[in-house]
């Protein structure tokens, strides 16, 4: 009688299982590797991040900019420095403004020496106070002249701190402006008050 083994059944290798399992580890390699190429190359989520941030810096770096260029350049000292320099060669040279207004004394003293008067009289009434009236519309210009000349000079010490520094030629010309306005003024002054050239005296015109 032969006697029988009893042997214990083995359970059979589930291979499919095993195949599973090996697949989700490559995934899983997989998935870290590429989380580590991601970071390396500049992409990812941290990294678009890092780039928005980046570009609202821009952003705003760009609008400083745009401010910065917005400051004060200087063209109303340089517009101020050249009508400076403008309004003192008319007040030297005389305006058509200068000539109405004489024009017109000259007409007032026509009408009011018409019924007669003294020579001393008319020369003051038609010739006197045209000379005049001439002598003090210069004399204006050539002090709107200064005073803006004089603008155009401290202009630059009332404007930003981060300014340029005015340009030589607007210097120049606002000085020019200045000294010219200063001319006439002293010229106009004279003429009106008779101590450059005097009115004719009646006792020369009579002889």
């Amino acid at each position: 009688m032969n006697p029988t083994t009893s042997k214990t059944p083995v359970a059979p290798t589930a291979e499919g299982d095993h195949e599973e399992k090996v697949a989700d580890r490559l995934d899983e390699g997989a998935i870290e590797a590429e989380g580590d190429r991601a970071v390396s190359d500049g992409s990812g989520p941290a990294a678009d991040a890092d780039r928005d941030s980046d570009l609202d810096h821009d952003f705003e770096d760009d609008l400083e900019d745009d401010d910065s260029d917005r400051a004060p350049s200087g063209l109303a000292a340089a517009a101020a420095a050249v009508v400076a320099a403008g309004l003192g060669v008319v007040g030297l040279t005389g305006a058509w403004t200068g000539r109405v207004v004489a024009e017109r004394e000259t007409l007032l003293g026509q009408m009011k020496t018409a019924s007669g008067g003294s020579v001393a009289r008319q020369i003051s009434e038609i010739y006197g106070d045209a000379w005049h009236s001439t002598a003090l519309v210069n004399g204006l210009f050539a002090l709107l002249a200064l005073l803006v000349g004089v603008f155009a000079l401290v202009r630059p010490a009332f404007g930003a701190p981060a300014e340029e520094p005015q340009p030589g030629w607007v210097r120049a010309v606002a000085t020019a402006g200045i000294a010219l306005g200063v001319l006439g003024v002293l010229i106009s002054v004279g003429m009106y008050f008779d101590l450059i050239v005097a009115l004719p005296a009646a006792s020369a015109a009579a002889g």
